[in-house]
């Protein structure tokens, strides 16, 4: 279905046609007291699909913690905002562009990039920086070149034209993606506190205009049909309804638009996303509790022969609606046509309570708000735990590698543990001159001059956790982000969610948000954190197939001083290596075992939230003193990666001896939550003891930076486990990615 289909009567057959059920039908004919118009049920079936209404997630969402000191908005606008301190707020939100990146990847991503900013400068934030979290199939897949460079380059084409940093990300391979590629995008802006502008629309007679690009034909049923439903055999066949995006008028956009909030005569404002005029219209209208009369005879076109149905419901980009103070649209439009962008009046605020829609003289839309809005359906889906479970581990089965440094060496050039050079270097990390630490680390810092502080940020999701155990997963999801951001030295402040799952009408896909969802909520609680913007992606299914589980976690921190952080990288020799924390590594759920091995276990490594807290707030804090320059978490691959990684880094080795208890490849290569390395100067370095001992942290000296080699021997014993050169080390952790996109990375076969 690549646009509207052909003009005829309005009936039940046309209804499922548009995504909607019996039921749902019946309810429109009892809103209306009528049979709806055809461009009426267009409108219904957009503002009540999956990705507009969140039918199936709104009964769970209500259960995270959405308020908080810091919060100045939550759920429910354009994006979440937070208190940074010196009068000013960051706003940022994270929302997904799947389906569209997976038929046309260069342009679902671009647009899933222009998307995110708009929601930011709608707030009357001017954005200052990007992440992304990318999920393809196998890496050995025959799509996964064509999806990565596009993708890629999407992200890239549109961040770099655009002019706003893109610092960082996550890039993953699994199997349980080949099929529905995930593409989630993420922005932050700054605006001074008492000038955050919401979507609220308000004064009876107050003019709406309509500002930026031309509408046209692309991105119609983009919100109903491509992002609502799953993916079968002819969806690759739905390229029109994947918006195309122009950043270079974006940009001109962004200016105008802030030069507009920067003035008074703005009521509220609303970008055009999913479901176009329709939805940036109604939900304007919702939020003031006021109607909305649209003359779509004025709407700027670029082709006449558009008809009020591909008016209303077109998702061509760069495009906004304004409500403004009667009398002053000429000085708004003055300034929209100074930038190059049309702007047009083309309708009014009313007292009605209606979204109505006139074309050549006739009403072809009378709907109350609230039929759109607050009565739009609210499912609570059967929820069913699976039937069947992982295979729990039986170590007795797999052999102990006899060369530890070449099995560290295989487990940095996998997939999923290889640098992302390859990706970053495709982007403008600096644009701005704000970026204080860039790609490559645990999280993007980013400088606000306002304040003299820095903001740091990461997007994270171990999805073979979840899919092992929903609950404790999301809850690793949460915990990790919150260790990325204090190895900067920065604080916790909020998040923002993607949450990425299959269909909803699957009773274990259900059960398995509804788990995510209590522990994404358990570990806000007890890190004192609220989530405060966010998306729902449901229907990631291809023939029936559910990708794995994918709760995407964006955090933000602050920094009170930037001239304060830390990165990953060694900073020369000489540095003490200690090991912060009491987690206790695990073979189960690593990406070790997987890889090496092709099995998981049966679940994710144990949670403890207080620990990780203690551990997490005495690293920010000696990096906040000055104690402590390097530091950086342990997460996939374990404790060995996490040092490779600080030593390719820095270009610097380290000498360090390990606890072993059992196997040595799960002291090495078994992973946990609540463990970070710090490197302190040595002068530092009682420092760090005293500290760690004072608030109750583990804290174990392992070794000392130097030399050309990484070498890790066992505590007890003494016997020297891995020897390896910075190097040998690189050889593949450099060049997997390229081979990938290339066509020409070959999967190792597991070990058994």
């Amino acid at each position: 279905m690549s646009a509207a289909p052909k003009l005829r009567s309005v009936d039940l057959s046309l209804a499922h046609e548009h995504g909607l059920t019996t039921e749902e039908y019946q309810v429109i004919l009892d809103h209306l007291g009528r049979t709806p118009t055809f461009e009426e049920l267009g409108v219904f079936s957009v503002m009540w699909s999956e990705h507009c209404s969140y039918k199936s997630s709104r009964v769970h969402l209500g259960r995270l913690p959405q308020t908080g000191p810091a919060v100045l908005q939550g759920p429910g606008e354009n994006a979440g905002a937070v208190d940074i301190g010196g009068g000013m707020a960051a706003i940022f939100k994270i929302e997904s562009h799947n389906h569209p990146s997976y038929i046309e990847p260069y342009q679902g991503a671009t647009t899933g990039v222009g998307g995110i900013l708009r929601d930011i400068f709608t707030m009357g934030a001017r954005p200052v920086a990007n992440l992304n979290s990318l999920r393809f199939g196998n890496a050995d897949h025959e799509k996964t070149p064509f999806l990565l460079k596009g993708v890629v380059a999407g992200v890239g084409g549109y961040g770099n034209s655009v002019g706003v940093a893109t610092v960082g990300g996550e890039v993953c391979f699994d199997p349980g993606y080949k099929g529905n590629i995930l593409v989630n995008a993420f922005t932050l802006g700054v605006v001074r506190a008492d000038r955050i502008f919401r979507a609220a629309a308000k004064g009876d007679g107050n003019p709406v205009l309509y500002v930026g690009s031309k509408t046209g034909r692309d991105g119609i049923h983009g919100a109903s049909l491509l992002a609502s439903s799953e993916f079968k055999d002819e969806s690759e066949q739905m390229k029109p309804t994947v918006q195309v995006g122009d950043p270079f008028t974006e940009n001109l956009l962004i200016e105008a638009c802030l030069e507009v909030l920067a003035g008074d005569d703005v009521v509220a404002i609303q970008d055009m996303g999913a479901a176009g005029l329709t939805s940036s219209s109604v939900e304007m209208a919702s939020r003031g509790e006021v109607g909305i009369v649209l003359d779509l005879d004025r709407i700027p076109l670029r082709e006449a022969s558009l008809t009020p149905y591909e008016m209303l419901l077109s998702e061509s980009q760069e495009r906004m609606v304004l409500v403004v103070k009667k009398g002053r649209e000429q000085v708004v439009e003055e300034i929209f046509t100074r930038w190059g962008l049309d702007c047009v009046v083309v309708g009014s605020i009313t007292g009605s309570g209606r979204f109505v829609a006139t074309y050549r003289g006739e009403t072809v839309v009378s709907i109350p708000v609230a039929a759109l809005t607050d009565a739009a359906p609210k499912y609570e889906r059967p929820i069913q735990a699976p039937t069947t479970r992982p295979a729990p581990l039986d170590l007795s089965g797999l052999a102990e590698p006899g060369d530890l440094t070449a099995a560290l060496v295989a487990l940095l050039a996998s997939p999923s543990l290889c640098s992302r050079s390859w990706v970053y270097q495709q982007y403008d990390c600096y644009v701005g001159a704000n970026t204080v630490v860039g790609p490559g680390g645990d999280a993007a810092v980013v400088r606000v001059r306002e304040t003299g502080g820095a903001l740091a940020m990461t997007v994270d999701c171990n999805s073979r956790y979840v899919a092992l155990d929903p609950y404790l997963g999301t809850q690793h999801a949460v915990l990790e982000a919150a260790r990325n951001v204090w190895v900067t030295g920065a604080r916790p402040l909020a998040i923002s969610d993607c949450l990425n799952f299959g269909s909803p009408e699957k009773p274990e896909v259900m059960w398995q948000f509804s788990r995510a969802i209590d522990g994404m909520r358990d570990a806000c609680l007890a890190l004192d954190i609220a989530v405060i913007s966010g998306n729902v992606s449901f229907y990631n299914d291809t023939q029936g197939v559910s990708i794995p589980p994918t709760p995407t976690v964006a955090l933000v921190g602050l920094v009170e001083d930037a001239a304060r952080t830390a990165k990953v990288a060694l900073p020369g020799a000489g540095a003490a290596i200690y090991l912060l924390g009491e987690g206790r590594p695990e073979l189960e759920g690593s990406e070790y075992l997987i890889q090496r091995f092709g099995v998981t276990g049966d679940h994710p490594p144990k949670v403890d939230m207080a620990a990780e807290r203690r551990a997490g707030e005495l690293c920010c804090g000696l990096i906040a003193d000055g104690v402590v320059s390097c530091a950086h978490d342990v997460a996939d691959g374990g404790l060995a990666v996490a040092m490779a990684e600080m030593c390719l880094a820095g270009a610097v080795g380290m000498r360090v001896a390990v606890p072993v208890d059992g196997r040595a490849d799960a002291a090495l290569f078994g992973e946990s939550g609540a463990r970070i390395l710090v490197a302190a100067a040595a002068a530092a370095a009682q420092q760090v003891e005293q500290r760690a001992a004072a608030e109750g942290v583990p804290c174990r000296r392992l070794g000392e930076s130097g030399g050309t080699r990484l070498v890790i021997a066992a505590a007890a014993s003494g016997d020297v486990l891995i020897d390896g050169s910075i190097e040998e080390l690189q050889s593949g952790w450099r060049s997997t990615l390229a081979a990938i996109a290339e066509g020409r990375y070959v999967a190792p076969r597991p070990t058994r």
